[in-house]
């Protein structure tokens, strides 16, 4: 046996010899103790040798043959029972289990050091310090306990106590588990194994058990650790899991009794509860945990700051959501519409907001970059597709008014759709759904869809469809028929330039509008340089061509002759602006006048330089 077993022993076992007369049975009580859950016939002696506030009461009593006594005790009739079986020596072991009853009965009896040595609180709080607190699974047990001796147990710190000791050993025991998992790769660097499995959250499924106020204590003790946002977040849903399982009161409103009230009241405080410990990280909980909480939150009538808390999580990072995720029931009054459409509103609206400020944070050099996405324009995307898909699951509800259809359609900007074909989809299940819908609200729904945006599939549909007004139709022929042009124009690409570069001035155009503010940008700028260096090859000619022409008219001032017109011919041939020698089509005048004009050309331009 090694010397921490025998110390826990020794602690353990509590035993007195002295007063072991007392325990004989033909010795009659003298004293009687109510406490709650039990009445005891005892003896004064071996209790107020012990206990300074029974030693109080028999002595302040007008009775000196006092025979009955009343007390409040914290712990009930089995705390009690284990206090005197201290003051009658009959041993018994102090366990995790019993300690946080003993710490608190002592000191509501006062079984303190100043009334006799080795008292009970000395002996349950040294047992408490030493083995308790070094464990974690003791100090969640001691929690346990405490959930029925609190304040009591909050003043004497045996719950504070616990709760630090319970995150120093979460946070020590993930750093053991990130030291473990490092590991050299091949060029010889260490780095972290992200494959391996985490050891270091085993005490996740222990702090399941918890009550719900002494399980927030705990992970504010480990948020203040450092222990990492994943391993809280999975905390985090491993208790929602347990304790958000009764769902007699939530899906049957009409029918609930008392115990379901009671019920319904446990779980709203459990959801308003996670959601304040939700780590400020993006991505610690799964979304659809989220989404989870958000339902919850929605059928218990959660507190509105609880709900907006929610919502604006979900919308930082509503890219990885499913349109499962998405479909949240409407728990209103009869009539209503299906799904929630008011709380996915906010979310596109927290979403859209939240990508606007990332844009306005960004450096303006991000703009000079060709890359033809960023990361925010790809959420985009992901979302608009969503988004659509959202639209076409909601559209056939016969209670979903138009004014919601288009606002949940146009939270978004218009550069988030690239493709309107999912929305065009989504509109003509409206339109087949309510059919009794006046032509002013069809013309104004169409006005989402941007017909050139459709792909050839959905615009031969649009082309036919009855339910679209005649104005929409009219659009989608005129869009097709250009697309057939452009088309026209880019299979005589090879026999004829100018229909090529029309066709690409075209599709650039369609291209351009389909980009976002920040890619069209760039397109402007890489067309900006072009032309820069196509007008700096422009100036160089004119230089050169202004140049030919003083030399020319310093030609004519000097000479008159029939010779000098010979050769300013000649020189005009050499310029070739139009791109024509005019040497092979003019004759050929003599040597003799050749070499004359050549000479005064070489003057005049030797004078001019």
């Amino acid at each position: 046996m090694d010397k921490h077993q025998q110390q826990q022993l020794s602690l353990a076992k509590c035993s007195r010899q002295k007063y072991s007369e007392w325990i004989f049975r033909d010795v009659p009580s003298d004293i009687t103790i109510d406490v709650s859950g039990g009445t005891f016939a005892l003896h004064k002696f071996p209790l107020v040798s012990r206990s300074g506030r029974i030693r109080k009461l028999v002595a302040e009593h007008r009775d000196p043959d006092i025979s009955r006594m009343e007390l409040l005790l914290p712990g009930g009739a089995e705390a009690f029972e284990l206090a005197a079986k201290f003051c009658y020596g009959i041993n018994f072991e102090i366990t995790s289990s019993n300690v946080a009853q003993l710490c608190c009965v002592a000191e509501y009896l006062e079984m303190t050091e100043d009334f006799s040595k080795d008292n009970l609180g000395s002996r349950a709080e040294e047992y408490l310090e030493s083995i308790v607190c070094k464990n974690l699974e003791m100090c969640v047990e001691v929690l346990q306990q405490c959930e029925n001796l609190i304040p009591l147990a909050d003043e004497l710190r045996i719950v504070s106590r616990c709760i630090d000791a319970i995150a120093s050993k979460a946070c020590a025991e993930q750093i053991a588990s990130s030291f473990s998992r490092l590991e050299y790769s091949s060029s010889g660097r260490l780095h972290m194994n992200k494959q391996a499995k985490r050891e270091g959250d085993w005490w996740i499924e222990d702090l399941s058990v918890l009550r719900v106020d002494l399980y927030q204590r705990v992970m504010t003790a480990m948020k203040c650790r450092g222990v990492r946002p994943e391993s809280i977040g999975a905390s985090l849903v491993n208790y929602a899991q347990k304790e958000l399982t009764k769902k007699s009161s939530l899906w049957n409103p009409s029918s609930q009794t008392k115990v379901d009230l009671i019920s319904t009241e446990h779980e709203r405080l459990v959801v308003e509860t996670i959601v304040n410990l939700l780590p400020v990280e993006k991505l610690a909980v799964p979304i659809t945990f989220l989404f989870g909480l958000l339902r919850s939150a929605v059928m218990l009538d959660c507190t509105i700051s609880c709900r907006l808390d929610l919502e604006r999580r979900i919308g930082s990072q509503l890219d990885v959501a499913t349109l499962d995720d998405l479909l949240i029931p409407s728990f209103r009054h009869a009539g209503d519409t299906l799904f929630d459409v008011d709380t996915v509103h906010r979310i596109l609206v927290n979403f859209s907001q939240q990508d606007d400020s990332e844009d306005d944070m960004e450096d303006a050099s991000v703009f000079e970059s060709d890359s033809p996405h960023s990361p925010s324009q790809t959420a985009l995307f992901k979302v608009a597709k969503l988004v659509d898909n959202y639209l076409a699951e909601i559209a056939p509800d016969a209670n979903l008014k138009l004014s919601k259809l288009m606002v949940i359609a146009e939270t978004l900007p218009t550069h988030a759709r690239t493709v309107h074909d999912g929305l065009y989809r989504a509109i003509d299940i409206y339109l087949k759904a309510h059919q009794g819908l006046p032509d002013s609200d069809r013309k104004k729904l169409c006005k989402l869809i941007d017909f050139q945006k459709l792909s050839q599939e959905a615009g031969a549909h649009a082309a036919q469809n009855e339910r679209l007004p005649l104005q929409a139709i009219v659009q989608v022929l005129y869009f097709e028929q250009i697309r057939l042009r452009n088309a026209l124009c880019c299979s005589y690409a090879d026999d004829d330039h100018k229909p090529m570069h029309n066709s690409w001035r075209i599709s650039s155009g369609a291209l351009s509008a389909a980009m976002s503010p920040r890619d069209n940008y760039a397109s402007l700028r890489r067309e900006n340089r072009e032309l820069k260096l196509e007008l700096a090859r422009l100036r160089m000619r004119l230089n050169d061509l202004e140049k030919e022409h003083v030399c020319m008219k310093r030609d004519m001032q000097k000479s008159h002759s029939r010779k000098f017109m010979s050769s300013f011919s000649k020189k005009i041939g050499k310029l070739s602006i139009f791109g024509h020698s005019s040497s092979r089509g003019s004759s050929s005048p003599s040597k003799n006048s050749h070499r004359t004009d050549s000479r005064v050309i070489e003057r005049t331009c030797a004078s001019t330089d």
